[in-house]
């Protein structure tokens, strides 16, 4: 079993050729092709429609997932690690991105993708970079919408549409998985009252039992937590950096809980969306400021060692009676979902971020890079917890080199919630853009 020290100790990352290389095997038989453009059959799952247009890999060539794992009679089966990570160790793969047509999701749905999520980045790139949004986009400008009204609509769309190709999983797990994220606006970051409304409009007018309400977890937000699940609306919680941000979340789920009022709490579900590699960009970049001998072989570490600590958190939080009452009127727990898992140094190995964080009950959202490489070469065993005291030796050796963790939450979220709106921002420029130049041209 992987410990953190041997999972979050950077080593050189295969080159993206190699790691493509055609006839690639893994353990599992399981491996990455590039194939001439066809449609997918003899059970080979296509995954080009949902991750070529995302990379800069030809357009005249296939990106499949090829596995030849045989069933009992001998026939290919339509299985890869992505399975056997929530048969077997009970964590979720779900897909970090989104844009249409979402009947791209299908094949990744078939490879075992359990859920989506979206944020205003993901769909500033989708909404930008494609025609696929046109002819909605052109219809609501001719009938009077404006930009704000008209993004909306279009997001709403994407959500709904992905929310019922996953509702078959919603549906087999009690409402367990198969859940769709979709953000408030990120201008309401800082604003309690506008959060509880944009997130009760956003769940009345996406209107799917599968919908994940997304808050940022800055101080600001964490009051409005308590009070939309205290509405009976599941929330995702994201952009949380700390553990002491992350308790705060907890505790606000389960405030809610608490005042709901609600017999039958089963269908209220949470996922705390906790963020890693940003963290390990960030602390790199003061460790190598420092420049001793032990600061610089702390690099790639500090994120991985938080997240061990905080599923400790986790589990200690979710157990004693004050749980235990809540689990009486049908509470499930606020799920730990590991985002930001995509590497951001190439010197690191490419699940660096997935790999060393696979526990029950926790979600891993993965953006293509992160979900091609562990579909790859991933290997699925329990690692989460395979060496916690080592995690908070890490954590620790890091305080005493000076490593501020409450500052580093802190710029973190920043960084976030910055990020999220120029995205935003950007969009609606680039919108405005677009229906000007429709407005002359129906003149």
């Amino acid at each position: 079993m992987a410990s953190v020290s041997k999972l979050s100790t950077p080593n050189p990352a295969a080159s993206l050729s190699e790691a493509l290389r055609p006839g690639r095997d893994s353990s599992r038989n399981c491996f990455l092709s590039i194939r001439p453009s066809s449609s997918a059959a003899n059970y080979k799952i296509n995954l080009s429609a949902s991750l070529r247009s995302r990379h800069s890999l030809p357009l005249k060539t296939s990106l499949r997932i090829k596995c030849s794992q045989t069933d009992g009679n001998g026939s290919p089966a339509k299985r890869t690690v992505l399975h056997d990570l929530y048969e077997k160790e009970g964590q979720s793969p779900w897909y970090d991105n989104l844009c249409r047509p979402v009947t791209d999701l299908l094949p990744l749905i078939a490879s075992g993708v359990r859920g989506v999520t979206s944020n205003p980045a993901i769909f500033q790139k989708a909404i930008s970079s494609s025609d696929a949004y046109n002819d909605q986009f052109r219809e609501l400008v001719q009938a009077g919408k404006d930009i704000e009204s008209a993004y909306w609509e279009l997001v709403v769309k994407d959500i709904q549409d992905a929310c019922k190709l996953f509702e078959p999983i919603y549906d087999q797990t009690d409402g367990g998985d198969g859940y769709v994220s979709v953000e408030v606006s990120p201008r309401l970051a800082d604003d309690t009252e506008g959060t509880i409304e944009a997130a009760k409009w956003l769940h009345k007018v996406v209107d799917r039992p599968n919908v994940y309400i997304k808050i940022p977890a800055t101080e600001a937000c964490v009051p409005s937590i308590k009070e939309v699940i205290a509405n009976g609306i599941s929330v995702n919680v994201t952009l949380i950096f700390s553990l002491a941000r992350y308790e705060a979340v907890i505790d606000a789920y389960l405030d809610g809980l608490e005042a709901s009022g609600l017999n039958d709490l089963s269908r209220v579900t949470s996922v705390a969306s906790f963020f890693v590699s940003r963290v390990d960009t960030l602390i790199d970049k003061s460790l190598e400021k420092i420049g001793t001998p032990e600061a610089l072989n702390l690099r790639g570490k500090a994120a991985v060692a938080q997240a061990a600590l905080a599923y400790q958190l986790y589990q200690r939080k979710f157990s004693g009676p004050r749980w235990e009452a809540l689990v009486k009127k049908g509470a499930k727990k606020q799920r730990l979902l590991w985002a930001s898992t995509s590497v951001k140094n190439p010197a690191y190995p490419d699940t660096l971020y997935v790999a060393p964080l696979i526990g029950p009950d926790t979600v891993s959202t993965m953006p293509d890079q992160a979900l091609e490489a562990f579909i790859d070469h991933g290997t699925v065993s329990r690692t989460i917890d395979s060496n916690a005291s080592e995690a908070e030796g890490i954590y620790n050796a890091l305080q005493k080199l000076g490593i501020d963790w409450g500052h580093v939450g802190n710029q973190l979220e920043l960084e976030g919630v910055d990020s999220f709106k120029k995205s935003f921002d950007s969009l609606l420029d680039s919108l405005q853009e677009k229906a000007n130049s429709l407005k002359l041209v129906s003149h």
